[in-house]
């Protein structure tokens, strides 16, 4: 059976420190990105498709056709490097059943109405609700951007974003 080992938020999705670091540390042995841009944009795909190592198979799909593949995924036994661009993509998993289990953060860009709140993490007013949502659903979120790193509760994300 299908096993999601690590479900990241970054809206960068793979590059260097994801494929290297977080594969390792993951042991994972596919990548499953789910995004409505990239699943429209080939161009794009095969530019996330060569940066994945030899021997990693990736996946591309969007919110509505990643719930069909996740029911057949789960016949396979895969080892799942979850990739999701924003909370809003990873609260529409959750709702979906995919996600369950703990998430990390890595990556949220900056932008109009967004606050930075730690190094490459930037919040906005319906980032924060989201974040609020999950954790009342007792889903372990934190902040992690490197596997050197401790992960840091988002709870002090949210914290520090409320008073800024």
């Amino acid at each position: 059976m299908s096993k999601i080992v690590l479900a990241r938020v970054d809206s960068r999705l793979i590059h260097g420190q994801v494929v290297t670091k977080w594969l390792q540390q993951s042991a994972a042995n596919e990548i499953v990105v789910v995004s409505d841009d990239l699943e429209q944009d080939e161009f794009l795909q095969s530019i996330y498709l060569m940066a994945a190592p030899p021997g990693v198979k990736v996946i591309i799909k969007g919110t509505d056709s990643v719930k069909s593949y996740w029911e057949e995924a789960t016949a396979k036994s895969s080892k799942v490097l979850f990739l999701v661009p924003d909370l809003v993509t990873l609260k529409e998993m959750v709702e979906a059943g995919i996600v369950t289990e703990g998430v990390q953060v890595g990556g949220l860009g900056g932008g109009p109405n967004r606050k930075n709140v730690v190094k490459n993490i930037n919040l906005s007013e319906e980032d924060v609700a989201i974040l609020e949502g999950l954790l009342a659903k007792e889903i372990n979120v934190y902040f992690q951007a490197i596997p050197e790193e401790n992960p840091v509760p988002i709870q002090k994300l949210i914290e520090k974003y409320k008073s800024l």
